[in-house]
């Protein structure tokens, strides 16, 4: 690997200007036929073999299209002054639905003057419109179309909001902001890490193309699979952090060797040789964390999982290819802008150097506070509070929210996540008056915490029963689910109930997500091993390092049960409670987290924190190959990588910082996550954790069992600038030491 990547980026550096332009006509080329062909997104979640999934297949074959999820669009009535049933205003709701009925795909449209259309205070009301042959995928668009032609009531004074019936995943993400704030705080932290302007741009610039090159690639693929809207954010979030990380190691790299007196073109393989290695394998952990998501049983999770590996992969493939092309058209001009008052101290030098060596006399004390200071910070993970994210936890002043709060006030607060009732009849019956349609209508209602249901309808066939039951609970609810189990417990002789709606395809989702963490664990952290077994031919290093990423983990979800599940700090983070709420539900407003969304931030957490693992592993390694004494190879290593994995980390704590100012819940967990696990590995793990534990190992870190050692590959990871065969390998296989 280390000959093969020295090629690669030597020849890049050669014919710097070649790849330069062909990166920038592919990435130019990509994003363009994204936009010309457009970006078709999914909004299928669906999750084969669950209960809620039956429901919502007999739903559909039994009663079509409109009936299914995606197929209904609700618009919310609400009249400030009088009530809907006024003359003048009762025409121009009916006005409002003839032109929604001549609008394409539109099948029925129910009126608000229907039993359990309008509320008890005749405010507000409900017009449900049932669709069929429409685009899933376009429910916003066709929604907001919907929204126009109910302009005649909004003429008389009526106020109509759109409630569609997507689901979390449903919705659009749309950004801009957060990515131009955390670039530029990367470029603040590289003009301050590298003192010129030219050097701290080429990260930037190379993370740029990663992340439209990727974005292109992600928005054609959406012609040929189904890509969920949250990937576009995923990609870009984790795309820019390690797009400018792994071309900062690189850099730093680089402009070493130049201070050292190398020439140009020499540095450049040099740096691709060996600190390119350490990318390579970084970048493999991470996409073999994301990849892991496979096996979460979830769907949109595994798309999610490997598409968002996909902005990886392009990082990677700058790194090693880009990155050359333009240190080697730069030249010595790489250190040209030098900002004024910001000294350049060579790699090695400085604070991090002298923690190294402090940490290194003192392991045993540093060891036992870094575990202490980690289980504080973990502990609040316990009480994490994971449950379905509904509208009503939206921006205030949304479409969604608002709607959320009309339904909630004029029909109970589980009119936003009604349970469908879908009931397989035995034998055929001829009308929905038939006793037993009607004995399983009343023992759904006569449920605890159910509120009222529906009329029940029975298809052509007779032999399926749809029954709307509203629960007295909000989707977000933790009683919620509890009501769902209840009602699938029925049990009457000829009829096989099962229930979908939100909160049961949530429920259902949160059940199979659970079911299958272990597995992911393993799998991730396994094969993590396994890759590090391969970079550094050391089992204790790799176990050591795969486990240590755990640690982070904790920190992680600690801090989102602070801030989500107590409270504390929520509105910090652009939270918005009810208007209604007291000063205290205001000071400690809590917030579910979605139940699959801590599976996403482990993978995502994981292959992360692998990266700096590797960087800080190679310098050990490299230092111990040099003198054999462990203890100096930790200090030295320490020293080495210290400030520029601190760099790193406040890049990437940058970038996921600035997403927590966008509106949607779902981006703010990640943004929040993402932040405290990568600030708490660069420092805690990294500078205190990991040395303490490597000094006290000794030289059990590079032992190798013999039978091991000739079983694996040789792939130097850590590399050898002068690309010679490390002679510690055919002396010692067992235990790698000094020859």
């Amino acid at each position: 690997m280390t000959r093969f990547l020295g090629r690669i980026g030597s020849w890049c550096a050669r014919h710097g200007r070649l790849v330069l332009a062909l990166w920038v006509i592919a990435a130019a080329g990509l994003m363009a036929g994204g936009l010309v062909s457009g970006r078709p997104v999914s909004n299928d979640v669906t999750i084969p073999g669950t209960d809620a999934q039956r429901a919502h297949d007999l739903m559909r074959d039994g009663f079509g299209p409109g009936y299914a999820p995606g197929g209904t669009v609700q618009l919310v009535l609400y009249s400030d002054k009088g009530p809907l049933t006024d003359e003048p205003k009762k025409q121009a709701v009916e006005r409002s639905m003839d032109k929604l009925r001549d609008l394409p795909h539109v099948k029925q449209v129910e009126t608000p003057y229907r039993r359990g259309g309008i509320a008890s205070n005749l405010q507000i009301g409900l017009i449900v419109v049932r669709m069929e042959g429409h685009d899933n995928a376009k429910i916003a668009e066709t929604t907001q179309a919907l929204s126009k032609a109910a302009d005649p009531a909004r003429a008389l004074g009526v106020e109509v909001v759109p409630a569609d019936s997507s689901t979390p995943a449903d919705k659009e993400i749309k950004t801009g902001p957060s990515e131009i704030i955390g670039v530029t705080c990367a470029l603040l932290v590289l003009v301050l890490a590298f003192g010129t302007l030219v050097a701290a741009l080429i990260p930037i610039f190379t993370a740029l193309v990663s992340v439209a090159a990727g974005l292109g690639v992600i928005g054609l693929l959406g012609h040929v699979v189904d890509v969920p809207k949250q990937a576009g954010i995923m990609a870009t979030m984790i795309g820019l952090g390690v797009g400018i990380d792994y071309a900062l190691f690189l850099l730093s790299r680089h402009r070493k060797l130049l201070a050292d007196g190398v020439p140009v073109l020499e540095s450049v393989r040099r740096t691709v040789s060996s600190s390119g290695g350490a990318v390579v394998f970084a970048g493999g952990t991470v996409i073999i964390a994301l990849s892991a998501l496979v096996l979460g049983g979830f769907p949109l999770l595994r798309t999610l999982g490997w598409i968002t590996g996909i902005s990886v992969v392009f990082a990677v493939l700058t790194s090693i290819t880009l990155v050359p092309a333009l240190l080697g058209v730069l030249g010595e001009k790489v250190n040209a802008l030098k900002v004024p008052f910001l000294g350049r101290r060579r790699e090695g030098s400085g604070g991090w150097a002298g923690l190294g060596a402090w940490v290194a006399k003192r392991p045993w004390s540093v060891l036992l506070a870094s575990v202490l200071v980690l289980g504080a910070l973990a502990a609040p993970a316990l009480a994490l509070k994971l449950g379905p994210l509904d509208d009503g936890y939206g921006t205030q002043g949304s479409a969604p929210r608002r709607a959320y709060e009309l339904m909630a006030t004029g029909f109970g607060p589980g009119s936003n996540g009604p349970l469908v009732v879908v009931a397989e009849l035995g034998n055929k019956v001829a009308k929905a008056t038939d006793p037993i349609v009607e004995d399983l209508a009343r023992d759904v209602g006569d449920i605890d915490g159910i509120a009222h249901v529906s009329a029940p309808k029975l298809n052509d066939a007779g032999r399926t029963v749809l029954i709307q039951a509203i629960p007295d609970y909000a989707p977000s609810d933790e009683r919620a689910p509890a009501v769902v189990e209840a009602v699938r417990a029925l049990d009457r002789p000829g009829v096989n109930v099962h229930v979908g709606g939100e909160v049961a395809a949530l429920a259902d989702a949160a059940d199979r997500i659970s079911g299958n963490t272990p597995l992911v664990i393993g799998v991730v952290v396994l094969l993590s091993a396994m890759l590090l077994l391969l970079a550094f031919r050391a089992p204790v290093v790799a176990l050591k390092a795969a486990l240590m990423n755990l640690v982070s983990l904790g920190a992680a979800f600690g801090a989102l049960a602070i801030v989500f599940s107590y409270g504390v700090g929520s509105q910090l983070v652009g939270m918005d409670p009810p208007a209604d709420a007291s000063y205290l539900q205001t000071l400690f407003f809590t917030v579910p987290i979605e139940p699959y969304v801590p599976l996403m931030l482990f993978a995502v957490l994981f292959g992360l924190s692998m990266d700096y693992e590797v960087f800080l592993l190679t310098a050990v390694r490299q230092a111990y190959l040099k003198h054999g004494d462990n203890r100096r190879a930790v200090a030295e290593g320490l020293g080495s990588t210290g400030r520029v994995i601190t760099s790193a980390a406040l890049i990437m704590v940058a970038v996921f910082v600035a997403f927590i100012a966008y509106p949607d819940p779902l981006v703010k967990t990640f943004g929040v996550g993402l932040a405290v696990a990568i600030a708490v590995d660069a420092t805690i793990i990294r500078g205190f954790l990991v040395p303490a534990t490597m000094v006290l190992l000794g030289r059990l870190n590079w032992w190798c069992p013999r039978w091991l050692d000739r079983l694996l590959p040789n792939l130097s990871v850590e590399g050898h600038e002068d690309d010679e065969e490390p002679q510690v390998w055919k002396s010692e296989p067992h235990v790698v030491s000094r020859s």
